[in-house]
């Protein structure tokens, strides 16, 4: 096979028609590296199919548009970053916010409270057993590690319960520690929130008034409140921080707060643009009586999600509750793994994995009469991408004997599933393959799709066990909008989401 024969190969069957002569070119050369001494013959050619690195499912560039505002894009989000592992007693850590980092998410959450001798700051989970970790370590972890995976903008939440000596406190610490790296609007408030693309490279603060200090105060004016009682709303209002150090104030990009009233007075107030935080239970609440509004918030103003108080273990929710209302943060624990781990490590692969996708048109744009996306509405069918699963490799270098069968080779079979939208949720599998570390199924599965893209293609490959649970083989998520025509090398992934060195699948992805 010569150049010009794998360049029609490129075009006519990966659909890749704006390759041109030199780019097939180059990817002989890569082949040669591996067997400089021959022609790309069948077995040279198979290298290639099942060479993720020159045959990627994903495309592994930016290329979505980095210069709409923040409010336009769904954006890697961390719940609790500091935490080892369960809310209510594990040690708290730079390390899990390093990890984080070096994987893209590009929203970091840290819990300010005063330390025990009220001299300096703590990043711990409030009245809880975790262990605390200084604030000055987890922001220098933060400047070391902000820009390792991608250079879109960083974005600190910090929930506060300082004292204003101590929030300017926090700001001197942050300025020393970040310079220039960090960014504060010139204007405050803003009417529209910066582009990703202007905030390359830079650190930006999101927080609310710290409802702490006015919790204090407001105890120490009124002796009889009832301190079990909830506070008034005012307290989370953006608007009240008379007690906010000003040099601390100043430099808060993103001005946040919890809904102080009506959820739907919330959504639907006008002005200065805001982030706004519901648990993941407010928010299916809200979505059942004013998903149109939640729509329409976003196209502006930012919403984050969060776990419900009842996920002590760290546990996740699916994040799609948030990105089909267009949520721009979907916040997660990142410290366990589990489905909906794999599914927001799956979105964020699109996009070159730079942390930021831009939303589709349908969250950000309205119709004539002010109407937006309902997610609960059944839409016409779309496209329809068919997946055929051909064969896999690797496991016989990744895994041990004793990962699966302990007297005779492996029985594998792979999961294909779809999930975006209710109506695009589909679950497919192929027949097991007994005893064979090369396993070849052959099968192809027809997804219709409503929503392709805000679609999740699931694959996960497990081991058949008839004695107990089947045993996990590898899995990968993909975004459907991402994924290129024709046969692919797809890498598979352990359960925390770490590339295995050599497990893979050939498939091949055909949209009609």
């Amino acid at each position: 096979m010569s150049a010009d024969h794998l360049l029609r190969f490129l075009a006519e069957h990966q659909g890749e028609a704006e390759c041109t002569l030199s780019d097939s070119e180059r990817i002989v050369e890569e082949l040669r590296k591996l067997d400089p001494e021959s022609e790309i013959d069948v077995h040279a050619f198979f290298q290639f199919l099942l060479n993720h690195s020159i045959n990627s499912p994903i495309k592994s560039q930016v290329h979505h548009d980095m210069n709409a505002p923040l409010s336009h894009y769904f954006i890697y989000t961390g719940h609790n970053s500091y935490l080892t592992g369960n809310q209510l007693s594990s040690d708290c850590s730079d390390l899990p916010i390093i990890k984080a980092l070096q994987r893209g998410v590009r929203v970091i959450e840290l819990d300010l409270w005063p330390n025990s001798a009220k001299d300096d700051i703590d990043v711990v989970h409030g009245r809880t057993l975790t262990t605390p970790v200084t604030l000055i370590r987890c922001l220098k972890a933060i400047k070391e590690y902000a820009f390792v995976k991608t250079d879109y903008p960083l974005i600190i939440t910090l929930e506060d319960h300082l004292t204003p000596d101590l929030q300017a406190k926090v700001a001197g610490m942050a300025i020393q520690i970040f310079g220039e790296l960090l960014y504060y609007p010139e204007t405050d408030p803003l009417m529209e929130f910066p582009t990703p693309e202007s905030l390359k490279g830079r650190i930006i603060i999101s927080t609310k008034p710290p409802k702490e200090f006015l919790e204090s105060k407001q105890s120490d004016d009124k002796e009889s409140a009832d301190k079990g009682s909830s506070l008034p709303d005012q307290i989370n209002d953006p608007e009240n921080d008379d007690m906010t150090a000003p040099e601390y104030k100043h430099l808060i990009t993103i001005h946040a707060g919890k809904p102080k009233g009506e959820i739907q007075d919330e959504l639907r107030a006008v002005g200065n643009v805001r982030r706004l935080s519901l648990s993941e239970q407010a928010l299916e609440k809200a979505s059942e009586s004013y998903g149109a509004d939640i729509v329409r918030f976003t196209q502006k103003n930012i919403l984050r999600v969060y776990p419900k108080g009842t996920r002590l273990n760290s546990s996740n929710y699916r994040p799609h509750i948030g990105w089909t209302y267009g949520a721009q943060m979907v916040a997660l624990n990142m410290q366990g793994y589990g489905k909906s781990l794999w599914f927001m490590q799956g979105m964020f692969r699109a996009n070159g994995g730079c942390g930021y996708v831009k939303k589709p048109d349908f969250l950000i744009e309205r119709g004539p009469h002010n109407e937006v996306f309902d997610p609960k509405i059944t839409l016409p069918l779309k496209k329809t991408l068919q997946v055929k699963v051909y064969m896999g490799n690797g496991w016989s270098l990744d895994f041990s004997q004793k990962d699966f069968d302990s007297y005779s080779p492996p029985d594998f079979y792979v999961k294909v599933c779809t999930v975006g939208v209710p109506a695009d949720m589909a679950k497919k599998k192929t027949s097991v393959i007994s005893n064979n570390w090369f396993p070849v199924w052959d099968e192809e599965f027809d997804f219709p799709l409503t929503v392709p893209e805000l679609t999740l293609l699931r694959i996960e490959v497990r081991e058949n066990d008839k004695h107990q649970k089947d045993d996990f083989a590898g899995q990968t998520c993909l975004p459907v909008s991402e994924l290129k025509s024709g046969f692919r090398s797809v890498p598979l992934y352990d359960k925390k989401g770490d590339k295995l060195n050599s497990v893979k699948l050939l498939l091949r992805f055909q949209f009609r």
